[in-house]
């Protein structure tokens, strides 16, 4: 079951011609159960939901889409904030500064440690 939902197989299940001629009855298991899955040839092809149900769903995409907007705003003012501080005036000076090191760090005061045990 996932957030309060059955998953498709643990769903009661009626045949397209039990729906069809037995309507009242699949609004009663619905009411029921909450939902019911229609099948076709042995294949689930459809789920009739109550009311309830679907709006669970709904609340549920909402809630995932609010979540997905706070997550992009936080990764894009994270990007903003490294790309202001690869746009300062002095950037270029120091990753030129770097890359004449050519891996010797003599004299670096914070150098790299290799490990948690070094």
């Amino acid at each position: 079951m996932r957030a309060g939902f059955q998953t498709l197989d643990d769903l009661p299940k009626r045949n397209a011609t039990q729906v069809k001629n037995k309507w009242r009855d699949l609004v009663d298991e619905v009411h029921a159960s909450g939902s019911v899955a229609v099948t076709h040839h042995d294949k689930v092809e459809m789920v009739v939901m109550d009311v309830a149900t679907y709006r669970g769903f709904l609340d549920l995409a909402a809630e995932a889409k609010a979540r997905e907007g706070d997550l992009l705003a936080e990764l894009s003012a994270e990007f903003d904030q490294q790309l202001a501080s690869l746009q300062a005036p002095d950037t270029h000076d120091k990753i030129d500064a770097v890359m004449e090191l050519r891996g010797d760090l003599t004299g670096i005061v914070n150098r790299p440690k290799a490990g948690q045990s070094y």
